[in-house]
């Protein structure tokens, strides 16, 4: 159970020294209840102090950070619900590989994983991991292929087989790349948990059940070690969801510590679409790493936007950066559009214009990331605001053109917008930017 400031106030040093940046200890105990400071700060802090109220104050899910630049983070999640506060690491998205497919298959296959890139929204998405899993009894192919699969994509790896001696000696291969290995039983785990902690890789444990899951946890918790995963055992996607959501509700309610580490999930239901659900209800229903059975373009899309949806803070709307932006090739003839800098906003506008077959110069100012009519509400997109912006980056004297266009959203602003910017036009777009292509070939392309 969370302990309260005032519990935390009792194993404070009563020195109100101020070191720690709060001008009380009262101040700092409340701070720490509250999340927002580490005991660290208290340089009078006792051993048993710090014992007690560092693990008090530890995430309830504990953050594995994996990749060979230590970009990628599982876990590390506070909340259940993202609008309580909100998600902070995205579901790692694995493709896996076995080392009985075809190689040219499999040489296929790291190649699309390599250059896979999605953009969205002004977002490059990628595939995060490859998983290498041995299912044939020659340890060499198998640990050729996990080479193979690192020096071809640089990305972390997920090795998993029952041979603990060729997950060993692939491990090595791979040394410096943080990765993850899988340990089937309790005597693989033993085997390779002293790998991991040698080579700085992370290791995911899993049971036949929840009490032997959590038996093991506590096994290697009680001798320092957290750099683990969950590997939950279920045998059908009601199942996997009813696993999902117990431990992730025990460790964050319950603040349950062996519950408490990210969950790895390998997804192959023989169906495409199956395989979609299941990784679906991962990315929504606290999967930390969803390992997907083959490579599928169409998937991953589908996958990652829906990814990029859930973990998009929504108290933090995405935003484009706010400046003039040339869509084609615009000369100082070509027209201007001005939209907001909402993300979303922003690429779809830019891309009617772009499917026009025109060239023209998009006007962007600082709206907060707000849509057209939200911006306009709060007073963020208005012929003042617009007429500021045109006037600070200097539209004017980059130009030749004195016609722009607002949407047909903020129609009332256009008369006060041609009084802000004496010698303009402001014609009215349509309201709908999927009309903007015929708006332009009626009025603008002529």
């Amino acid at each position: 159970m969370a302990l309260s400031g005032l519990q935390i106030q009792k194993l404070l040093p009563q020195t109100n020294c101020k070191e720690c940046g709060s001008n009380t200890c009262l101040a700092f105990a409340m701070k720490l209840a509250a999340k927002k400071a580490d005991i660290s700060a208290c340089p009078y802090a006792s051993d048993e102090a710090q014992k007690v109220l560092g693990l008090a104050n530890e995430p309830p899910v504990k953050s594995v950070v994996l990749g060979p630049d230590k970009g990628l983070i599982a876990g590390g999640e506070t909340v259940l619900y993202r609008h309580d506060k909100t998600f902070v690491n995205r579901t790692i998205i694995a493709i896996n590989i076995n080392d009985t497919d075809d190689k040219a298959k499999i040489d296929n296959t790291l190649a699309c994983i390599r250059d896979y890139v999605l953009d969205r929204v002004g977002e490059t998405l990628t595939i995060d991991m490859v998983a290498v899993t041995q299912l044939s009894p020659d340890a060499k192919a198998f640990k050729e292929l996990v080479r193979n699969a690192w020096q071809i994509t640089g990305k972390p790896l997920i090795l998993r087989g029952k041979n603990a001696d060729a997950i060993q000696e692939a491990a090595s291969y791979i040394k410096g790349s943080h990765s993850i290995l899988c340990a089937p039983d309790d005597e693989t785990a033993a085997i390779l948990v002293p790998v991991v902690k040698e080579q700085e890789h992370a290791i995911a444990f899993t049971a036949p059940d929840m009490d032997s899951l959590i038996e093991l946890v506590s096994k290697h918790r009680e001798n320092g070690f957290h750099n683990l995963l969950l590997q939950l055992e279920t045998h059908s996607l009601s199942e996997h969801l009813q696993a999902n959501t117990i431990a992730r509700r025990s460790a964050i309610k319950d603040n349950f510590k062996p519950m408490g580490y990210p969950f790895v999930h390998f997804i192959d239901t023989g169906n495409l679409m199956d395989d979609t659900t299941a990784a679906i209800t991962d990315i929504t229903k606290y999967g930390s790493i969803c390992v997907l059975p083959g490579y599928d373009a169409s998937q991953l899309a589908t996958l990652l936007t829906l990814r990029l949806n859930i973990y998009t803070d929504p108290q933090k709307p995405i935003q484009v950066e706010p400046k003039v932006y040339a869509i084609g090739e615009p000369t100082p003839d070509s027209p201007v559009f001005v939209t907001t800098n909402f993300s979303l906003t922003y690429f779809i506008v830019s891309g009617e214009i772009e499917n026009s077959g025109i060239s023209a110069w998009l006007v962007v100012p600082e709206c907060e990331g707000m849509s057209v009519l939200t911006a306009w509400a709060a007073g963020k997109f208005s012929a003042g605001t617009i007429s500021k912006f045109i006037k600070e980056i200097n539209l004017e004297g980059r130009i030749n053109t004195r016609r722009i266009v607002i949407p047909g959203y903020v129609s009332q602003i256009s008369g006060e917008l041609e009084d802000s910017l004496p010698g303009w036009r402001v014609m009215v777009g349509p309201e709908e930017a999927s009309d903007l292509e015929g708006f332009i070939k009626s009025y603008i392309a002529v």
